[in-house]
């Protein structure tokens, strides 16, 4: 991967900035020889619907943010938006936990520490802990479930008046008319972004937290699956 690939994908990007992306990279590929990180290995391919698409929304992320990447994998969107923003903090949570080890190599390895932790839970244990629910202004999340179960993971995590960033393709317009149920039980009030790349159709369910969420939720882990609000 090149630095011109890089600062041509991602405006406003430095030297430095485009070295760390390079870095993470390298490493994607390096341990994803040894467990299933990405299917997605390609130079231009990884820098435009990882590093350049994780970064869309970046707008919507306040100064100084205190954000959760819920149900984080690779690491994305949480790692990207920490390279071009090192205004914010982002915990990485995932169940599994191989890939948490693999993120705090690339924490290391791109000097990250100090603004990135890792977590290993369900998002749903999570939800419930003192320590994180109500305790981040943005929960992001990328890849991981439909917004009806979205909203159910990710709303506890942010105080009132913060927002739940989700990371949708062509079907977003369906899924949040889905949710609406959800986003109404909840307390979220949604609304759909979208954004004009050439990868593909891409858009962002951003839902604000108007209200603390209802005690009842995070219901265990695996009922929002199915039987989702």
């Amino acid at each position: 991967m090149t630095k011109e690939l890089i600062l041509s994908l991602i405006p406003g990007a430095s030297e430095e900035q485009a070295d760390k992306f390079i870095k993470y990279y390298e490493l994607l590929i390096e341990w994803n020889e040894k467990m299933n990180l990405t299917a997605i290995t390609d130079e231009r391919e990884v820098a435009e619907k990882h590093f350049a698409d994780s970064l869309l929304p970046m707008e919507l992320i306040p100064q100084n943010a205190k954000c959760i990447d819920v149900g984080t994998g690779a690491g994305f969107p949480g790692i990207p938006l920490m390279i071009m923003r090192p205004d914010i903090t982002v915990t990485l949570l995932d169940s599994l936990n191989k890939r948490l080890i693999f993120l705090n190599e690339v924490i290391r390895a791109l000097g990250l520490e100090g603004r990135a932790k890792t977590l290993h839970m369900r998002s749903e244990d999570a939800g419930r802990a003192a320590a994180h629910r109500d305790a981040y202004d943005v929960a992001l999340s990328r890849a991981v479930a439909n917004a009806r179960v979205l909203a159910e993971w990710t709303a506890p995590f942010v105080k009132k008046g913060g927002v739940s960033i989700m990371y949708k393709g062509a079907a977003a317009k369906e899924e949040l008319d889905a949710a609406q149920n959800a986003m109404n039980k909840l307390c979220l009030g949604a609304r759909l972004i979208e954004y004009p790349c050439a990868w593909g159709e891409r858009y962002v369910i951003a839902a604000k937290k108007l209200a603390p969420t209802p005690k009842a939720y995070p219901r265990k882990a695996g009922t929002a699956g199915k039987l989702p609000l």
